[in-house]
Parts: structure tokens; C-alpha cells; sequence
């Protein structure tokens, strides 16, 4: 499932000692849904705050307010490194498509050294409010927003709606709107991320507002990575309602708070070890056979000598022979 385009702008709001950042992604219809599905429109938006098409409620029922050898060294050498040669390309080749692919399907990545908020700057509050009764579990769903204020020193709280202020089809300026009223309805600090997931007869948005004290650290790129894991792991049939909350939550506390390497590195680094296992192999395999074909090569001459008639020695080489065996005399069998 794509994502649209659309307005999506991060706007400010009111606080208690200044600006409030907040945004997030709208989107309209499609066919596919968490509960498995068809891909429907392709993507033609940004990342940065446009939209996302949804489609389908993410419960598998019905929503509602219904609660919680000896021979010379080129050949077989040459075949060898040749192999290896091989090897390495494909490394790169397939290195190199990893990377293209992943970059289609990537969360953003973490580029700032972000620092979690001082202890003791969250009034901590309850983590999250169903209004549609998809949450069955709540340990299950508080456990990745718990581990999100851990990682950040932000407290998340999660607000899940079909409608704002009654009507089922707000506009995304109503629904930012809405985010930031109850920002202050809900919190007595700066401290906390206000996450409102709203969605209603195959059609959902959703909106974020950190406080000013949490904006420090869940700045626009911060903002965009959760919201990636949103997007991505809305579609993921798999996961129950709670995990899906959950998961998004934790991975992006793990993504933001840590600079992203470029796969680039990471693929180059494999491919640096690889190459110097190949270089160290390939020396390796050159001494063998060169130890090898000396080896041969005395053993045949060994063997040309001992095979040669003496007559056809001269004098001088017969008492060299004599006295190489005087002085190093073969084995004998004893009795």
C-alpha cells in the first residue's frame, strides 16, 4: 500500500511556555488493510507530513464503543582466483541491490545524537486512551509505549477515535486542531507526545503534538521515523492491535535515539573482510602449491637419479654418491 500526497504540514500550537511542534500523515482509500489484501494506490507523496492511504478498519471485527596435483601452478591457481573474482562481484552486485531496494522501503534514518529528556520532566500520566475498543491487552500495549519514554524521556500517550467533535469526516486542519486542544485537556507538562490515531470506514489519519520541552528530542526526523513504523506496520496482518501500536512505538524509540549507519558502510565493511579472506586464501593456496610442486619435483629427481644405471655416472659423481650414502646410510631391516 502506497502513501498519497496531501496537506499534512506541521503546524504549532499553544502551550505552556511556547511553541508546540506537531503533524502527521492523512490519507484516503485504498484496497488493503491489515487484515490482509490487495495493494492499492501506488505511493506519490513525501515522507515528511503528507499522507498514507488507509484502508479498512485494522480490527478483524466490526469497530464500536465495545470496551478494552604435480602439474604447473597457472592452471589451477589461475581457476581459483578467477572463482574468487566471481565471488567478490556478487558480493558487490548483490550488496549493491540490497541497498537500491531497501532505499524504496527504508524508515528514515536517524542522522542527530538525540539525548532523552532529564528524569523527572514527564508528570507521567496513563499511556493511552480507546475510544473504539481495539486494545484487549493492556501490558501488551503499554509495553512499547513504556519503553518509548524510557528511550526518549518523552511519555507517549496514544488516542484512538472514528470521529472528532462528532464528525466522522474531519478535515486534517480539524483533526491538528483537535490534537492540540487535547494536549492540554490531557497533560500538565511539555514532557509528553500526544499520538491521535483516528480512522473510520476505510479511511484514517493520524496526528502528533510533543510538547515544547519534548520537541528537543522528537524533532521532524524523530517524527517521521514513528511515523514510518506506523505506516509500515499498519499493513502487517500479523500483528494484533495492541502489537501494532506497540511495535511502532519501540522501534522507533530505537531508531531515533541511535545515528543510522548507511547500509553502504555496513555492505562495504562485508565486502572489505571479504576481500581480505579472499586475498589471505588465494597466498595461502599459492604456498601450498608451490610447496607442493617442489615436493614433486625432488621426488622425481630422486627418483631419476636412484632409476640411473651407475655406469652412466662419471667417476667424480659415483664417489659423491658413495659417500652421500657413507654418511647417511638407508635403513635397515634388523633382525
Amino acid at each position: 500500500m502506497g502513501r498519497s500526497g496531501g496537506s499534512g504540514v506541521r503546524s504549532s500550537g499553544g502551550s505552556f511556555g511556547g511553541s508546540r511542534s506537531s503533524g502527521g500523515r492523512s490519507g484516503g482509500f485504498g484496497s488493503s488493510h491489515r487484515s490482509g489484501g490487495s495493494g492499492g494506490f501506488g505511493s506519490f507523496g513525501s515522507s515528511s507530513g503528507g499522507g498514507f492511504f488507509g484502508s479498512g478498519p485494522r480490527m478483524s471485527s466490526s469497530g464500536g464503543n465495545v470496551g478494552g596435483g604435480g602439474g604447473p601452478v597457472g592452471c589451477g591457481c589461475g581457476f581459483f582466483i578467477i572463482l574468487l573474482i566471481v565471488l567478490i562481484l556478487v558480493l558487490i552486485i548483490g550488496a549493491f541491490i540490497s541497498s537500491t531496494i531497501g532505499g524504496f522501503t527504508e524508515v528514515t534514518k536517524s542522522t542527530v545524537a538525540r539525548q532523552p529528556l532529564p528524569t523527572g520532566s514527564v508528570n507521567e500520566t496513563k499511556y493511552y486512551t480507546d475510544e473504539l475498543g481495539w486494545i484487549n491487552n493492556q501490558t501488551r500495549m503499554e509495553e512499547g509505549l513504556k519503553y518509548f519514554y524510557q528511550k526518549t524521556g518523552v511519555q507517549p500517550h496514544v488516542v484512538i477515535i472514528d470521529n472528532v467533535n462528532g464528525s466522522f469526516h474531519p478535515t486534517e486542519s480539524e483533526l491538528d486542531g483537535y490534537a492540540n486542544a487535547l494536549y492540554d485537556q490531557l497533560f500538565t507538562d511539555e514532557a509528553h507526545l500526544l499520538f491521535v490515531f483516528y480512522e473510520y470506514n476505510d479511511f484514517y489519519m493520524d496526528r502528533y503534538v510533543a510538547g515544547t520541552q519534548a520537541k528537543t528530542v522528537i524533532d521532524t526526523e524523530a517524527a517521521d521515523i514513528l511515523l514510518d513504523y506506523i505506516d509500515r506496520n499498519y499493513y502487517d496482518s500479523n500483528l494484533t492491535d495492541e502489537e501494532f501500536f506497540s511495535n511502532s512505538f519501540r522501534d522507533a524509540a530505537d531508531r531515533m535515539m541511535t545515528v543510522t549507519k548507511s547500509p553502504w558502510i555496513s555492505a562495504m565493511t562485508t565486502i572489505g573482510i571479504a576481500f581480505a579472506i579472499v586475498i589471505f586464501a588465494i597466498l595461502l593456496f599459492v604456498w601450498w602449491r608451490h610447496a607442493k610442486n617442489q615436493k614433486n619435483l625432488e621426488a622425481e629427481r630422486t627418483e631419476e637419479i636412484l632409476s640411473t644405471p651407475l655406469e652412466k655416472f662419471d667417476d667424480v659423481e659415483i664417489d659423491e654418491l658413495a659417500k652421500k650414502y657413507q654418511d647417511n646410510p638407508p635403513d635397515q631391516d634388523k633382525d
